[in-house]
Formats: structure tokens, C-alpha cells, sequence
């Protein structure tokens, strides 16, 4: 006679059999300790409450006998690559194809702006040039010659949007079909409670007449994007979700490199690299060649270097901390073991972080696939309101910090005190998530997986190389002043507020262990990007990376330098205009006094701050 084996599914089948066999004996005893008599219902329904929740704390995932990892497969592959495609594609001309920059005539210029307002980018470009426009092949070389897996799983693409713009939205959903096995793929469009009315029947109808395998699903009330991916996840009939945005294109031979590893094994997560298309013409351009992902203290994304071994293989997956956001593909079955996204999660902000954190710490493993890449519109700005009330962000990262960062919140939120005050809810189903998925520490971690974190981002930080007021030499009444002016706008000098002015000000800085100079308890830099005789200084967002940041203060000769091509802060007093220019040491308008600095620190420059973690 033949051996029989179990599959898990049949396992747990058999565990909440013998779970109900159990309450109905305990049941059954009950009504017959009564001798007859009437059984109470509320102790009945007790017995199934009891019942019902022994069953809730099973695995969430209940897997499907047809599921793609209860069968063997070959480990045969093959070459993926639709060659008459590919040499098809590379032919096409026309406005926008090959993903080169198109540019209105100037009557569309007259009328782009409507549609800019309402979208955040040149959504007139975008009806301009076809919907399933051709891309450049951009992968390294070697991803050409790469095979993968004969047998690979089913996937369905998740792609949530609240009132995109019609063109950019179909052309998501054309360039993923387009550009991948047809045997293998879904799209569900979730459609979270859009007001613009192409979003509804029109979008229906097009759907219905042109693309057979993509579903469009409408939310009755505005959930979110974590919600609506979870609405679509929930109705995902491949064997892989992957989560797109609603605003990208996808390249040549996308989906293979994805899949591949979580064929491999369920409980891998794979991230496309994510190439940046031009928010006013549309260019599709590398972003980089690879980096890992990261974050900083105040929960900023960041990346870091791709380790020595991952740069001699170009073309292989590579292991990343933390993912960049909304493009990436999981296994059904593992993403509803880990829970999916928590719901408690208000419309966006941290589930990078708390997905990524619980995909490691539960037993998965992530990477970034370089031949798998996809291009990303970045909004020129939000151009619709947030639904939800106060700093849903700040409670989102404090939901994430409470439940899986364990001891290393404490850093968060001495950055952030004001999130320790923040009501976030009920943590109980995710801290049971941990629980029962028996997860690892955070320190395993950073010990482990965020290894070179704490080098670039560490969680004390050094001390700064500087700080306090910085005065003027030529005017000794006039201070650097950014009056809390915001991103991209100039700042200049102002009369010293500790010389009781009797006015207010701005003039409390960092020269910081990035080597960057930051108004005192913000996120803004000085940044100088113009090569101008005289080229002003903005703020602009700290990426901790110098370039346009870095800034070195030289206590003899008094001198703010800026850059890796030396300028020096330089001002004109009568103006009270700030600018950088050609450096002179025997200028007194380029002579600045910090209130406080670090002469041991600035001696050792090119060994402290950031380059010493």
C-alpha cells in the first residue's frame, strides 16, 4: 500500500478538526451534566466563542491545494526573452517611444496647466504620446543572458489609485501586460472611492472592451492606499501579488526576475529597481545602478552601498534591509502568514518599514532584482488633500515602532518626542502576529541584516563641528537668518536677534557630523546648485550625502567653504544678501564667528563626522 504524506494544509485541516471535536465533547458534557434540562444559550455561545477563538490563532494563510508551492517542479530554465518583441519594440518611433522626452507645442503649453494642478505632473504629455509606448532596454548587459525558471507561479498586480489621470493609469497596466508572459499574469485595478468620473464607467467600459485580464475593483469610501492594496490583495487569484503604482511603466522582461526567487522559495520578497520618469516630459531615465535600502532615526528613507560581492555580480539579486515603498512582489501565501499590511495604518507613511521589519524578523528574506526594472513618476507636488485628520504619519510610525523595533524606539522618539503622546490604537493583532510567527528581535536586525547602518545613520549621534549663531565679520549686527522658510526658497542675513532686536528669527545652527549645515531641530539644509558668480543658498531637504550640502568651517581664517570645488559663504552687508563666490581669505565679507565650534573636530575634518562612523 502507498505511503500517504500531508501537505501543511492537510496538517492544520486536521488541527481544527480535532479543535471542533473537542468544544463539541466539552459542549455535549455540558448538556448532559444538566440532566436534561434547558441549556442555557449564553453558555453555548461561550463554548463557541471559546471555539472560535482557538481557531483565530491558527496561521492566518489557509493554504489552496492548486497553490503553486504544493506541487513539485522542474528546476529546468530558460530564456525568458520575447526576441521579435524586443527587436520590435527597439524599432518604434513617435512621440514619447523609446521613452524620450516629448515637448508640447507651444498652444498645448497654453493649456497644460489645468491638468498639471489637478495631477501633479504634465498629465497633457502623458495624452499626448501613445499608451503602450516603447521603452529603452536600460538593464545592465548581463541581464540579457540571464535564464530563469521554467515553472514559475502566478501573479496578480495590485494597483491601487485614487483619481489618477486616465492615459497614466492605463499605460501602468498596458506596459506590465505587455511586457510579460501572458500564461502568467492579472491586473486588478482598485479604485479607492475616486471623484473624477473616467475613474468609473469610463474606466469600466475600456476595460471591459480592451483588456480581458485586467479587473477593476471600486471602493465604496476612501480607504487609503494601505487599505486598498489590501482590498486587491484580498482578491488576487495568482500564486504572487505585485504592488505597483498607479503611475509607472514597466521595462523589458519584467516580471521573470521577480518571480524567479519566490519560486525558489515562498518566503522571498523581490523589489524591482525603480527607474524615475520626468514629471513634465515623460523621459524615462535610471535612477542608479543599486543601492540598499535604508532609514535614518526620523524614519527618512535612505539607501546604502551595495556591498563588495553584490557589485562583482551587476546582474544579481541583491539583499536590501528595507524596501523603497509601493513596488514589490510577495508570495499570496506568505504575505497573508505575516498578516499583510496593518490595517491600523492610516492611508500611508511606515508600512515600508513595518512590512520590511516583519518580512526579516519573521523568517523571509528580501532582495532588489537589477534586471527587473520599473519606472516611477515622482509628483511635483501632492495634488490632493489627505483624508485623514492630525499627524496620521507620526501615529503610523509609532504603531510601527511599538510593535517591532523593540528597544531601538527609544532612538525614534528621541528624535520625535512628540510621538510618544500620539494615541495609535489597538496593537494586540500584531503584537499576536510576532508572537505567533515567533519573530526575532530587532537588535537581530541590526545585528544581521542592517549591519552598516549605524555607520552612516548611527543612533547617538556625534557631536556637531559647530553651532549656535553665525555673525557676520563685515556687519557685526547681522546674522544668518533662514526666517523657517521652506524648501527651495532663499535666505539671507538679519539683524542678530540676541542683540534684543526686539525681533524674531531663525538663527540657531548645526554644522553637523554630515558635514552639513541645518537650522536647529530641522531637516533642512543649505544647499547651493548654481554655478553663478554668485550663486544663492537655499534650503533644501538633507540627504546626508554632502554634494550641494557639505559645508567645512575654517576656525583661522574664518571661512564657510562649501563644496568639493571650494566657494566661500560670501555676503553683501548693505543688501543683507547671501551667496557663495570664489573664495578670498582676505575678504571681510566672507569672514563668519559660530557661536560655538569643535576646534578639535574641525582640525581633524577629513577623519571625523560622517567618515569616522
Amino acid at each position: 500500500m502507498p505511503a500517504i504524506t500531508f501537505s501543511r494544509r492537510h496538517h492544520r485541516l486536521a488541527i481544527r478538526i480535532l479543535l471542533f471535536c473537542v468544544a463539541s465533547g466539552l459542549v455535549l458534557v455540558f448538556v448532559l451534566s444538566k440532566g436534561g434540562d434547558v441549556v442555557n444559550k449564553v453558555d453555548i455561545e461561550g463554548k463557541a466563542a471559546w471555539l472560535k477563538d482557538s481557531i483565530a490563532n491558527l496561521p492566518i494563510y489557509q493554504e489552496d491545494t492548486r497553490e503553486f508551492w504544493q506541487k513539485t517542479h522542474s528546476s529546468k530554465k530558460i530564456y525568458w526573452h520575447n526576441h521579435k518583441q524586443i527587436e520590435q519594440e527597439s524599432k518604434q518611433t513617435g512621440p514619447g517611444e523609446q521613452g524620450l522626452a516629448f515637448y508640447l507645442s507651444p498652444e498645448d503649453e497654453k493649456i497644460k496647466d489645468s491638468l498639471y494642478k489637478v495631477n501633479g505632473f504634465n498629465a497633457l504629455v502623458s495624452d499626448r504620446i501613445n499608451l503602450n509606448r516603447t521603452l529603452k532596454d536600460i538593464r545592465h548587459p548581463d541581464c540579457k543572458a540571464q535564464n530563469y525558471l521554467e515553472d514559475l507561479p502566478t501573479a496578480s498586480i495590485v494597483v491601487p489609485f485614487h483619481n489618477e489621470h486616465f492615459s497614466v493609469l492605463l499605460r501602468t497596466a498596458y506596459s506590465a501586460l505587455n511586457r510579460a508572459p501572458a500564461n502568467l499574469l492579472e491586473v486588478i485595478l482598485v479604485d479607492d472611492a475616486s471623484t473624477k468620473e473616467h475613474s468609473k464607467k469610463p474606466l469600466d467600459d475600456y476595460v471591459t472592451q480592451h483588456m480581458p485580464r485586467v479587473r477593476v475593483i471600486h471602493l465604496a469610501e476612501r480607504s487609503g492606499l494601505i487599505r486598498a492594496r489590501m482590498a486587491g490583495a484580498r482578491r488576487a487569484k495568482g500564486d504572487v501579488i505585485i504592488f505597483l503604482d498607479s503611475h509607472s511603466e514597466a521595462n523589458v522582461n519584467w516580471l521573470p526576475p521577480l518571480l524567479d526567487p519566490i519560486a525558489e522559495d515562498y518566503r522571498t520578497v523581490v523589489c524591482p529597481f525603480i527607474d524615475v520618469i520626468d514629471f513634465e516630459t515623460f523621459a524615462y531615465r535610471a535612477q542608479d545602478e543599486g543601492a540598499r535600502g535604508a532609514f535614518d532615526w526620523e524614519f527618512f528613507y535612505k539607501r546604502l552601498p551595495l556591498l563588495p560581492d553584490d557589485l562583482k555580480h551587476p546582474a544579481r539579486p541583491f539583499k536590501s534591509p528595507v524596501m523603497a515603498g509601493g513596488l514589490f512582489a510577495i508570495s499570496k501565501k506568505f504575505f497573508f502568514e505575516l498578516g499583510g499590511y496593518d490595517e491600523g495604518l492610516e492611508i500611508w507613511g511606515g508600512e515600508q518599514y513595518e512590512l520590511s521589519f516583519k518580512i526579516w524578523q519573521c523568517g523571509g528574506q528580501m532582495f532588489d532584482a537589477p534586471c527587473s526594472r520599473i519606472g516611477h513618476i515622482y509628483r511635483k507636488y501632492a495634488p490632493f488633500p489627505n483624508s485623514a485628520k492630525g499627524d496620521f504619519v507620526g501615529r503610523n510610525y509609532k504603531r510601527v515602532a511599538e510593535v517591532w523595533m523593540d528597544e531601538y524606539k527609544e532612538y525614534l522618539y528621541k528624535r520625535r518626542p512628540q510621538y510618544r503622546n500620539l494615541e495609535v490604537g489597538d496593537l494586540s493583532s500584531q503584537t499576536e502576529i510576532r508572537e505567533r510567527l515567533q519573530c526575532k528581535s530587532f537588535k537581530w536586525f541590526m545585528t544581521n541584516i542592517a549591519f552598516d547602518l549605524p555607520k552612516k545613520y548611527p543612533p547617538i549621534e556625534p557631536p556637531d563641528f559647530a553651532s549656535g549663531e553665525i555673525r557676520s565679520k563685515a556687519d557685526s549686527t547681522l546674522c544668518v537668518d533662514t526666517q523657517f522658510k521652506k524648501e527651495n526658497e532663499r535666505f539671507n542675513l538679519e539683524q542678530c536677534v540676541k542683540d534684543g532686536s526686539g525681533r524674531s528669527g531663525e538663527q540657531q545652527f548645526a554644522l553637523t557630523w554630515h558635514k552639513d549645515i541645518r537650522p536647529h531641530k530641522r531637516t533642512m539644509c543649505w544647499d547651493v546648485s548654481s554655478l553663478d558668480a554668485q550663486a544663492p543658498v537655499l534650503l533644501w531637504g538633507c540627504h546626508g550625502s554632502q554634494g550641494n550640502q557639505l559645508w567645512r568651517y575654517d576656525p583661522e581664517t574664518l571661512q564657510l567653504i562649501h563644496g568639493g570645488n571650494p566657494r566661500c559663504l560670501d555676503c553683501d552687508p548693505g543688501r543683507k544678501e547671501l551667496f557663495v563666490a570664489t573664495c578670498n581669505s582676505e575678504s571681510p565679507t566672507q569672514r563668519w564667528t559660530f557661536e560655538r565650534f569643535n576646534q578639535t573636530a574641525l582640525l581633524r575634518w577629513n577623519k571625523a563626522g560622517i567618515d569616522e562612523v
